[in-house]
């Protein structure tokens, strides 16, 4: 990439990865490559778990002279004023970021595309992800053309960076006679990216829900608060042959996940 070029995107920041400042012109936006398609994992939220996940970012530039190259980058921040957070696991050491990789489908158009890797234990000394950076990022999208027009969108699209959950569920006595009562138990925890392990979740609504042996769909009985440990626990007569399990619908910061089936033996 061409140092003018570069400079005028978000600019030379010699650190070694983590956060940092996006640069002057995260509030405005350029109009001359036209930016379409923008996907980023996929469309899904991202889920990181106490390992680094690496997710690709992709879309399609077109301009009259061809795409010379382009950049994607999470931040969050208000805008037009600091303080900014960006997100970019790309070492740069006096040298400019390097950009997405671009595949020319004609003589104005390419599709770019480019990784990021997000690690909760971060091993090359820069940034690791806090608990606290789970929530919605913008995505900034930078495209420069052959001629050296370019584009900037500091919010073209928003995403949710989430920590992973997981959620148990025993139900027994098994078997049991019918009429007589079933505990059901459960634990739901998500990833700890400051102690990278899994703590439970506190206070949230789980669903307890059943389906009847020889069906598909399940029903939900209760809803029941998890503990300041994340654990669940609820009784229910026992009726007939069936698998139980526990429903999280998620928030904001933890994805939704549902509890495999355990089935229990009703005689």
């Amino acid at each position: 990439m061409r140092k003018s070029a570069a400079s005028a995107l978000l600019g030379a920041v010699a650190v070694l990865a983590g956060f940092a400042v996006p640069g002057a012109y995260a509030g405005e936006t350029q109009t001359d490559v036209q930016i379409s398609n923008v996907s980023f994992d996929g469309g899904k939220n991202i889920v990181v778990g106490l390992d680094a996940k690496t997710i690709t970012v992709s879309g399609t530039f077109t301009h009259p002279s061809g795409i010379q190259d382009a950049d994607f980058v999470l931040w969050r921040g208000p805008d037009g004023a600091n303080p900014y957070e960006t997100y970019d696991d790309r070492i740069v050491s006096n040298q400019y970021y390097s950009h997405a990789d671009c595949v020319a489908s004609s003589a104005t158009t390419s599709t770019c595309s480019q990784t990021i890797s997000l690690e909760p234990d971060w091993k090359y000394g820069g940034t690791a992800l806090a608990n606290a950076h789970a929530g919605t990022w913008k995505v900034s999208v930078q495209g420069v053309a052959n001629d050296d027009s370019w584009t900037q969108s500091a919010s073209y699209t928003t995403t949710r960076l989430q920590r992973q959950s997981k959620l148990t569920v025993n139900a027994g006595p098994e078997p049991i006679a019918q009429g007589k009562t079933l505990t059901v138990t459960g634990k739901l925890t998500r990833a700890d990216w400051d102690n990278l392990d899994y703590r439970g979740y506190t206070n949230q609504p789980v669903k307890l829900q059943f389906r009847k042996a020889g069906t598909t769909t399940y029903t939900t009985i209760t809803t029941v608060y998890t503990s300041s440990t994340g654990n669940l626990t609820t009784t229910v007569p026992a009726s007939e042959d069936g698998y139980w399990r526990w429903n999280f619908a998620g928030t904001s910061t933890t994805p939704a996940v549902k509890a495999p089936g355990d089935f229990v033996d009703v005689q």
